[in-house]
């Protein structure tokens, strides 16, 4: 008897749970476009809490069958004005969508779709991931995989090793003598044309040789052998991410909103893709420290300015506590680019000798004054130190943002999935 269990958890929108999960996986593309437009207008807190977002109803054809051909009738309510045969005029102006007012402009319908806080989320960070994620150990697994360990004498029929059970019986008939079925052949041949003092001496043999094949079996449960597999840690990727802000006097509040904003969007994405990575916040003026995740978007700093010193914290940090042939090391850095002039030598050569060897991974964020145009921001120091590091082969990626609406765009360019050819410039 066929049993049909219907789920009716509901949603919402009072859908049912299958259904709406249905619709996600049809209309992933679509309803993914939405949410980037709609996290481009959210404050990266509000990109936690879900929300309603709009989807061309365009893209919302489901397939079904239609008839072709042949005569179709068709009642048209309220219809005073035409009769059978009369043909219907285009709409003056507009494109047949609808519009501001009738029979002008041109719009678009929509549908809308309330999104979970979690279904928001998985959605605007499908495609990202961090890159060369490679190195890899076993680190505080909370999976366990499975292994081949050999063979047992015991165990699941379905692992039953039909190859070794064969094997091990044809070894033991061997051993033993067991007579084969050409030597019975032979003899029973040998009864039709043999005196009778021969035919006793055969029947006798024979009946030994049959006596002993049934003293030793074919397949003999000894001979049983099973698959034994065994649960074994899982080797995950470890990943550590520095993030290093500058907190210093020559950053306005907006620059410092801006590199809280991209460093929550990447807490959040981190924490929400990946279970073994470590978080570092550094934060610096003309000194660094380390700090909790309270301090470093909240906490306030001021003081003048020098890379250097979060560089070298973040070297003494990777000596002391996570070995680079055991770690993937990311780093992402945000700055308004001020840096004293004196720290730039130094800088470079933290850099290049020290950070980048170790690191998968650098993405450098230049913040700006508001309403301005990131393309035309002008090369400020630090810019211009990695702009010339980069152009002798050192792997930085870098960006500039002056607006909060340029946030996502940036993280979402900088971490999105690329080939393995590929690379961040």
């Amino acid at each position: 008897m066929a049993i049909h269990i219907v789920d009716r958890r509901l949603n919402p929108g009072s859908k049912s749970l299958e259904n709406r999960q249905r619709f996600l996986r049809r209309a992933k593309a679509l309803v993914q476009g939405a949410v980037k437009k709609s996290s481009q207008e959210r404050d990266i807190k509000d990109v936690l809490e879900g929300g309603e977002v709009s989807v061309p109803i365009d893209g919302m054809d489901e397939p079904r069958f239609r008839r072709e051909g042949g005569t179709r009738d068709m009642v048209l309510p309220g219809n005073k004005k035409f009769v059978e045969g009369d043909v219907l005029p285009r709409p003056s102006g507009g494109s047949g969508k609808g519009g501001r007012q009738a029979g002008e402009g041109d719009s678009e319908d929509t549908f809308r779709f309330v999104l979970s806080r979690d279904e928001f989320v998985d959605l605007f960070l499908d495609d990202l991931e961090l890159p060369d994620l490679a190195k890899r150990k076993l680190a505080e697994v909370e999976s366990q995989g499975i292994r081949r360990a050999g063979y047992s004498t015991s165990g699941s029929p379905a692992n039953i090793s039909v190859s070794r059970t064969v094997s091990r019986a044809l070894a033991r008939r061997v051993a033993l003598r067991r007579p084969r079925p050409e030597a019975l052949a032979e003899l029973e041949a040998e009864l039709e044309n043999c005196s009778e003092a021969r035919r006793v001496e055969i029947l006798a043999e024979l009946e030994a040789l049959k006596s002993k094949i049934k003293r030793i079996p074919f397949i003999d449960p000894i001979d049983i052998r099973y698959r034994r597999f065994e649960t074994v840690p899982k080797p995950v990727a470890q990943a550590v991410m520095f993030c290093l802000m500058d907190v210093s006097g020559s950053m306005t509040e907006h620059m410092k909103d801006l590199a809280k904003r991209f460093y929550m969007l990447l807490y959040v994405f981190l924490k929400r893709r990946y279970r073994h990575v470590e978080i570092v916040f550094i934060r610096h003026t003309d000194r660094a420290e380390e700090v909790d995740e309270q301090t470093f978007f909240y906490g306030p700093a001021s003081g003048g300015t020098l890379v250097s010193s979060a560089l070298q914290a973040m070297h003494d940090i990777v000596r002391t506590r996570f070995r680079p042939a055991d770690w993937n090391i990311y780093a992402a850095q945000a700055s308004d680019g001020d840096n004293s002039y004196a720290d730039g030598e130094v800088t470079g050569r933290l850099l290049t000798d020290m950070i980048l060897p170790v690191s998968q991974f650098f993405a450098y964020l230049e913040v700006g004054q508001e309403h301005g145009l990131s393309y035309e921001m002008p090369n400020s120091a630090l810019w211009t130190l990695y702009e010339g590091l980069r152009a002798n082969g050192a792997a930085l990626s870098m960006r500039k943002v002056n607006e909060r609406s340029e946030i996502f765009p940036v993280f979402h360019d900088l971490f999105q999935r690329r080939g393995p050819q590929e690379r961040t410039a």
